[in-house]
């Protein structure tokens, strides 16, 4: 697969003929600044943009993040006995934990409370992404079936569920019904159609630096990166980075690469950094 980072600057735009008139020229130079624009990086982060990676791991699974009003959370998930669990490797199994209980019920809940949103804020949006660790499609399969037992949760335009980790061909996805949408690698490129079903570009940031999150990211580093992210918002996609290193200085470069999600283990904190960036902004 061809990288993001090697497609030209243009391929979104390409008319038809070539256009002679200088009128035409700036008036597709400011569509296309527009299209851009409307995937910027937000202009004032708060918890709408934390992710709760492996939120199961937290005290409270899906409470503590929701109180806090995290945009996404994150769960792994395995089919075992034909029941989805929420597992991170098969000796979690007998923990027995179900994706409905811990997330799938109460989630619909929220939503019946607030009359169809997942937040009583309905600008507030909430993504759960289900982390596939078994094989994907049987588990994904089983993920369709399960989710058509909640309307309210496939009905709700301000609720996702996200599918990420072992996922099928990206040829597939536009076979599996709207109510689930896929997390993409941000390095990769897709045909219009699999674009079509990915909400989100993801990578892995160990990938590109060894950076540990003080003093400067090398600057070769942040400008492939601020490249790759940049053309992953002009395709009108969102962007996590995860295994970032998990703290408040790090949080900060995250930004200002332009991510949409902030992912972090320590929710609490990035909570109060939030709070304390949003406050800067006001």
């Amino acid at each position: 697969m061809q990288d993001v980072s090697e497609l030209p600057d243009d391929h979104l735009f390409k008319p038809a003929k070539k256009i002679e008139s200088n009128f035409m020229r700036k008036l597709l130079l400011l569509v296309a600044f527009s299209y851009t624009a409307a995937f910027a990086q937000p202009k004032t982060y708060s918890t709408a943009n934390a992710h709760s990676h492996n939120d199961y791991q937290q005290s409270a699974p899906l409470f503590s993040a929701y109180n806090l009003q995290f945009g996404s959370v994150e769960a792994d998930v395995i089919l075992a006995n034909d029941e989805l669990l929420v597992a991170h490797t098969e000796r979690d199994v007998p923990q027995h934990r179900t994706l409905e209980e811990l997330y799938l019920k109460p989630i619909q809940g929220y939503i019946q409370a607030n009359k169809g949103y997942p937040y009583a804020d309905t600008s507030r949006k909430l993504i759960l992404m289900l982390d596939i660790k078994s094989e994907a499609i049987p588990t994904l399969n089983k993920i369709v079936d399960i989710l058509q037992k909640y309307p309210e949760l496939i009905h709700t335009p301000k609720f996702k569920v996200l599918i990420s980790g072992n996922k099928p061909d990206p040829s597939s996805y536009i076979s599996f019904p709207s109510f689930v949408v896929f997390d993409g690698l941000l390095s990769t490129r897709y045909s219009k159609d699999a674009l079509s079903r990915i909400i989100m570009l993801s990578d892995n940031f160990v990938t590109y630096s060894t950076w540990k999150g003080t003093g400067p990211i090398p600057e070769n580093v942040f400008e492939k990166l601020q490249k790759l992210i940049t053309k992953a918002h002009g395709l009108g996609k969102e962007v996590r980075l995860w295994n970032v290193p998990d703290f408040d200085d790090a949080w900060s470069k995250v930004i200002e690469l332009g991510v949409d999600y902030i992912d972090s283990d320590s929710i609490k904190a990035l909570a109060q950094f939030l709070k304390k960036q949003s406050g800067k902004a006001s």
